[in-house]
C-alpha cells in the first residue's frame, strides 16, 4: 500500500478503522428523511436483502438511472447467455430503473467501509464485477480485487479527475483487468496513465446504443389528445440552476407563440414542491397530476415518465447544463427523435453533445435569453423538423457499441472467469 497515493491510503485506512461513524451518518440521513429507501438501509450496510442464486453471478455496479439505462440491454444479453446478474445502485431512482430490468437482481451499493463491503462480498461472491462509467469507490474496489474477482470498467467517460489527480486515478484504474471506453480519446487518456494498451478498448458509448425508453402507447395517445396540437416544449432533468432560465425562456417564447405549453421534469422528483412554487410565483398555471389538464405547465415530479415526454415534445432542453452538474445523457432524447437544446456546461457528456451539435440535432444556448430566443425561433419551424430528422439519422448509426462491448466481455470471461459450476454456489 505504500506505493499508493496518500489520499487513497488515507481513505482505505479510515474506512477500515471508522466504519461505525459512516454507518451512524447514514442512519441519521435515513431518520431525517434524506434517504427514500429506509426499509433497505441494511443493504447499504452490506446485509443482503435477497439470496444468492446458484451459478455464475455477474455484478454490475451502476450509480444512478443513467448508468443503469446504459447497461440494461447488456445485462439482458448476459442473462440470455445463462448468467445471473446483480445490479447495485447508490440512488433510489437508479434502483427503480434497475428493478425494471427483467430477471436482474437489485441491491443498493454498500457503504465504502471495510465491514459493509466484506459483508456484501461474503454473501454475493461475484464471479465478475463490472463498474459503469466512473463511480469508483476505493474500499469496494480494494476488497473485490483482494478476492481475485475479475474487474471490468464499462463505458468509461471523460473525467476531470484524471487530469487533476493522475496518480490517484492511475492507482484506482490499475485494479481493472478490462476497461471499455466511450471513444478513442477516453481510451488514450486512460492508457496515458499507465494501463496496458491491450486491456483498454473503445467499443463506443453504451448510452448511445441503449434501447429507447419505454412508454405506454395508450397513455401516449391520451396525452397527445390532451395537448391537442398546442405548441409544446419540454425541460428535462433540470436542477435549481436551470429552472430560472427555463421559466424566463418560457415566458419570453410564449409572447411569440400564444398557447405555448411546457412539460418540466426535475432531475430529482423530491424537488417538485420547490419547483412548483417557483413556477407559480412567475404567474404560471401548474399541473402536477397524472395528466396536464389545461395547465400551461405540466410539472412531472414522478419517475418513469421520460419516455413519454421525449415522444410528446418535439423540442427538449436538457438540464444540468447551466450549473455545476456537467450535463446529462442526451442520447435518450435523440433516440426518440427530439431536437435538443443544452447549456454550455456539459463536461459529463461532452463528446455526445458535440456529436449531436455537429450533426445538426442539438444546439448550445449560452444563457436564459438565448434559451428563450431558441425556443421561440424553433417552435413550429422547418428547422425543428430538420433537427429531429438529424437526431434519428445520427442514432441509426450508433447501434454497435453494445454488441462490441458484449463481445469484449465474452472474451474476457473466457480468459479470466471460471466456468459456471452451479453446484459450487449454494443458495443462501
Amino acid at each position: 500500500m505504500s506505493a499508493e497515493p496518500w489520499p487513497l491510503r488515507l481513505w482505505l485506512g479510515g474506512t477500515l478503522a471508522l466504519p461505525r461513524m459512516a454507518e451512524f451518518a447514514l442512519a441519521r440521513r435515513v431518520h431525517r428523511g434524506q434517504n427514500s429507501a429506509p426499509a433497505r438501509l441494511g443493504e447499504r450496510l452490506g446485509r443482503a436483502g435477497l439470496p444468492r442464486p446458484q451459478g455464475r453471478l455477474i455484478w454490475i455496479n451502476a450509480a444512478s438511472v443513467g448508468e443503469v439505462a446504459s447497461v440494461a440491454e447488456l445485462a439482458r444479453d448476459l442473462m440470455d447467455e445463462g448468467n445471473h446478474v446483480l445490479v447495485t445502485t447508490t440512488t433510489t431512482t437508479g434502483g427503480v430503473r434497475a428493478r425494471a430490468v427483467e430477471g436482474a437482481l437489485h441491491q443498493y451499493q454498500p457503504l465504502d467501509t471495510a465491514r459493509a463491503t466484506r459483508r456484501f462480498l461474503d454473501h454475493w461472491r461475484p464471479d465478475l464485477a463490472c463498474f459503469v462509467e466512473g463511480d469508483l469507490w476505493p474500499r469496494l474496489l480494494a476488497e473485490t480485487s483482494a478476492r481475485r474477482v475479475p474487474l471490468a470498467l464499462l463505458n468509461a467517460r471523460p473525467s476531470r479527475s484524471r487530469v487533476r489527480a493522475p496518480r490517484l486515478s492511475a492507482a484506482m484504474l490499475a485494479r481493472f483487468d478490462l476497461v471499455t471506453a466511450q471513444n478513442e480519446a477516453v481510451r488514450e487518456e486512460i492508457v496515458s496513465l499507465g494501463l496496458p494498451e491491450s486491456t483498454v478498448l473503445a467499443p463506443g458509448d453504451l448510452k448511445s446504443a441503449a434501447a429507447p425508453l419505454p412508454a405506454d402507447p395508450a397513455r401516449l395517445a391520451a396525452l397527445r389528445a390532451e395537448f391537442d396540437g398546442a405548441p409544446l416544449w419540454a425541460a428535462v432533468s433540470t436542477h435549481a440552476e436551470d429552472e430560472p432560465a427555463v421559466i424566463n425562456a418560457h415566458l419570453a417564447a410564449r409572447e411569440r407563440h400564444p398557447g405555448l405549453r411546457l412539460i418540466l421534469a426535475p432531475r430529482h422528483p423530491d424537488r417538485g414542491e420547490a419547483v412548483a412554487r417557483a413556477l407559480e410565483q412567475a404567474g404560471l398555471n401548474v399541473s402536477r397530476g397524472e395528466t396536464p389538464g389545461r395547465a400551461e405547465v405540466w410539472l412531472v415530479d414522478r419517475l418513469g415518465e421520460t419516455g413519454l415526454i421525449y415522444r410528446l415534445a418535439p423540442l427538449v432542453f436538457l438540464g444540468g447544463s447551466f450549473g455545476p452538474q456537467g450535463g446529462h445523457n442526451p442520447w435518450e432524447a435523440a433516440a426518440l427523435g427530439a431536437a435538443l437544446l443544452h447549456g454550455p456546461r456539459v463536461g459529463n457528456a461532452q463528446q455526445a453533445h458535440a456529436a449531436l451539435d455537429a450533426g445538426g440535432a442539438a444546439r448550445e444556448v449560452a444563457e436564459a435569453q438565448a434559451l428563450g430566443d431558441a425556443v421561440a425561433e424553433l417552435i413550429g419551424a422547418s428547422e425543428l423538423d430538420a433537427m429531429r430528422a438529424a437526431a434519428r439519422r445520427i442514432m441509426s448509426d450508433r447501434g454497435q457499441a453494445r454488441p462490441r462491448t458484449l463481445a469484449a466481455l465474452r472474451q474476457f470471461m473466457v480468459e479470466r472467469v471460471a466456468p459456471d459450476d452451479p453446484s459450487s454456489k449454494a443458495v443462501q
